[in-house]
């Protein structure tokens, strides 16, 4: 086995996310959320094994010329993996993210039936939300698997690079395209969608004002689209979205938003009793009173709204957090660490 197969191949046995490589520096993998620094020292020619092994020659040509490389590949029998490479006081380094070969199904994860359910939608925005590392891509994967397994539909993803291979299924197809390999950005691919007959357009991530843009448009004229943003919550995810247009647009972008928002499912991972992370988060589905909160610019509202609206298969993450916490999922820290409302989940433990 290469070097670069064994060290993935020991990190999937410790159940970890990521890999950390430096040249001249000890192999360090997270764990749970947590680093744990090996005592295997890896030399500059180890790295350049590595390099040669995983990265085709035009990928180190343009991490060579850059300084900077994203890409991703797929190890046999042992997983897909996603990789940057970067310098850091002039040493290459390397961070490989571990993918599962499998897709997972949304109940294995924690996903709410609430949330797959608006895959049954025909039209709309639904917005995968969190900071890095949090499970959005491993979330977005499910809810796209359901729909290759449950639909009858064209799917088109855009992204930066491909994490998760599909296939297609009896019932639906899937064209994956990749920044840089098949398409110029993802501007470019998502003007392109629109003549490519989809039905569902996922977005990788929508980093710039033309991309939000198109992905409104795209959401507005008939198709279900998914992104990713790196925001905590719903009304950060809003206040993203119509803080990207210049100022004499952001009226027409909020009404824009408080329409083609279909909804919100911001996510984090907790480190549980078990040794392992549990799945909290918020989720936010745009029904009349938030589309009037949107458009009246009472964003800081929508947090009490979520908070009134269970029977509508609504929660806030501290409604999540706390019933992680009765469940016995996780302990109290943890949950005040993933709180951005100390109080409120304060107040939910007081009234139990």
């Amino acid at each position: 086995m290469n070097i670069a197969n064994q060290i993935i191949s020991n990190a999937i046995k410790m159940g970890a996310s990521d890999i950390h490589l430096e040249e001249n520096s000890n192999i360090a993998v997270r764990v749970n959320s947590d680093i744990k620094i090996s005592s295997q020292l890896l030399t500059s020619s180890d790295m350049d094994e590595i390099f040669d092994q995983i990265l085709e020659e035009k990928e180190k040509e343009k991490f060579y010329s850059t300084g900077d490389l994203d890409t991703s590949i797929s190890l046999e029998e042992l997983s897909r993996i996603r990789i940057n490479a970067f310098f850091a006081d002039e040493k290459r380094c390397l961070t490989l993210r571990i993918l599962a070969n499998k897709i997972p199904k949304w109940d294995e994860i924690g996903l709410p039936m609430n949330f797959i359910n608006l895959a049954n939608l025909e039209r709309g925005m639904i917005l995968c939300t969190g900071p890095t590392g949090s499970g959005k891509s491993t979330s977005i994967a499910a809810f796209i698997q359901y729909i290759l397994e449950n639909q009858n539909r064209h799917i088109i993803t855009i992204e930066d690079p491909i994490e998760y291979k599909f296939c297609n299924s009896g019932k639906s197809i899937i064209h994956q395209r990749e920044v840089e390999r098949d398409t110029k950005s993802f501007a470019t691919a998502l003007k392109a969608s629109l003549r490519e007959d989809p039905d569902v357009i996922y977005i990788g991530e929508m980093r710039d004002l033309e991309t939000i843009q198109l992905a409104i448009t795209a959401a507005e004229t008939g198709h279900l689209v998914l992104g990713t943003l790196h925001t905590s919550s719903s009304a950060k995810t809003v206040e993203r979205i119509v803080d990207v247009f210049p100022s004499d647009q952001q009226e027409q972008a909020r009404l824009q938003a408080s329409t083609s928002i279909a909804g919100i499912f911001s996510q984090t991972l907790c480190k549980n009793l078990s040794g392992k992370r549990s799945l909290a988060y918020e989720f936010m589905i745009n029904n009349s009173a938030i589309s009037n909160l949107i458009r009246e610019r009472k964003i800081n509202q929508i947090y009490s709204q979520i908070q009134m609206s269970n029977k509508e298969g609504m929660n806030t993450i501290d409604q999540c957090l706390f019933q992680l916490i009765n469940e016995q999922k996780i302990n109290l820290e943890e949950a005040l660490s993933k709180t951005q409302n100390p109080k409120a989940l304060n107040s939910l433990i007081g009234s139990n």
